[in-house]
């Protein structure tokens, strides 16, 4: 079976800030905070509370900053770990990665600021971040020659012209500028469906193991070559450009059967015990119901796709993002994989904050209060991974190494 390991990568020793030590600290914490902070903003901004001044809609803003900000750090948090472990490479540090957090932050204020600054700075600022990264990850894997792992270079790229898609639109009008940040979504479940489908079966198979349960994750192959992101492409791009349309729906309801199959092969059922297991498992499972509620406006058309886009992003993209930022975080700053009753009990509150922003929009009368109580508990759960892990990503390593 194929692994995406997180082991220690090698490391020539550190200079500068801890902070700045490797990617996972300023990038994992920085996305906590972006959730924690930009939920409620948006929240307030959603009842007419706060206006931001935005020359587009508010429901752009929002989606944008929760794909290509949220997402768009914990992606790069995950390859600058990661990469280091399949090149043996020295992790990016110090002033490289200081500029790369520095090009994200920029990109957050300025478009958060865009009804102020000029359209082509919003554009300039918030562009940058994705090449560099690109080019920080892409440089080692080209000289390990590590072409399986290069793939991922191509996602990021999409990623990046769904983001100037977006830029393009908000600025000429011309089409729904919604169009990028859906398949920016779609690149990051694309990354979901490549990484969860190497580390959750590999991670459960072997705890299992180790819990003295002789398992065995047997993958079906054509699903494992192609068929896992194929399905789910094809499906999101229907879902995109032929939202509402039967073949669409046909096209959603295959991939979440085929990632439903996929999933029911990982053992979830033998992880209850292992918070950092079952949350994996419980972040793909969103994938599956996501895909579902997605297809259901094709065959009903009174229902919307908005429950099943919070189901993909506030479900899916969210706990698969907080599973694999407390398990990475703690193996890379020397301490025992073990969370604590606190993190568990963030996992849940993710899971019910989910729950609640799903079931709102048939609530009726209700939706609004659901609207804001689902918001509320999400945003509680990345309190609890802030406060928790602040002193894991801003301190020295547990175990006195460098990184």
């Amino acid at each position: 079976m194929a692994t995406i390991p997180l082991q220690e990568p090698a490391c020539r020793g550190q200079s500068g800030p801890v902070f700045f030590a490797a990617g996972f600290r300023p990038f994992f914490l920085f996305t906590g905070l972006q959730a924690l902070l930009s939920l409620p903003l948006w929240l307030a901004v959603y009842v007419g509370g706060i206006d931001l001044n935005l020359p587009f809609a508010a429901a752009l803003w929002h989606g944008h900053e929760m794909v290509f900000g949220f997402a768009g750090a914990a992606i790069a948090g995950f390859l600058l770990t990661a990469v280091p472990n399949w090149t043996n490479s020295h992790p990016v540090s110090g002033r490289p990665l200081m500029a790369l957090f520095a090009l994200w932050l920029a990109g957050r204020l300025a478009f958060t600021l865009a009804g102020i600054l000029p359209a082509f700075l919003v554009a300039v600022l918030d562009l940058s971040f994705l090449p560099y990264l690109a080019w920080l990850v892409g440089k080692p894997l080209v000289q390990a020659g590590k072409m399986r792992n290069i793939a991922f270079l191509p996602v990021l790229g999409v990623f990046f012209l769904a983001n100037a898609t977006t830029h393009l639109q908000a600025v000429t009008q011309f089409g729904d500028p919604m169009v990028g940040v859906y398949l920016g979504l779609t690149m990051v479940l694309v990354l979901i469906a490549i990484v969860g489908g190497r580390i959750v079966p590999s991670f459960t198979q072997n705890w299992l193991r180790m819990q003295g349960q002789a398992v065995e994750v047997i993958p079906i192959t054509w699903i494992e070559k192609g068929g896992a992101v194929g399905s789910l492409v094809a499906a999101m791009i229907g879902a995109i450009f032929l939202p509402g349309s039967v073949v669409s729906g046909i096209a959603l309801l295959a991939a979440a059967a085929i990632h439903g199959v996929r999933l029911g092969r990982w053992h979830g059922h033998k992880t209850l015990t292992n918070p950092l297991l079952w949350v994996l498992h419980l972040g793909y499972l969103w994938l599956v119901v996501g895909l579902v509620l997605l297809a259901l406006p094709s065959f009903l058309p009174a229902l919307t796709a908005t429950a099943a886009l919070h189901a993909l992003t506030a479900g899916c993209v969210a706990t698969m993002i907080m599973a694999v930022m407390t398990r990475a975080s703690l193996g890379h700053s020397g301490r025992q994989l073990q969370v604590s009753k606190a993190v568990a009990a963030a996992y849940a509150l993710l899971a019910l904050g989910t729950l609640l922003r799903v079931v709102a929009p048939v609530a009726g009368g209700a939706q609004m209060g659901l609207t804001h109580a689902g918001g509320t508990v999400w945003s509680l759960a990345w309190l609890i991974f802030v406060v928790v892990y602040l002193p894991v990503l801003t301190k020295p390593r547990a175990d006195g190494r460098p990184g």
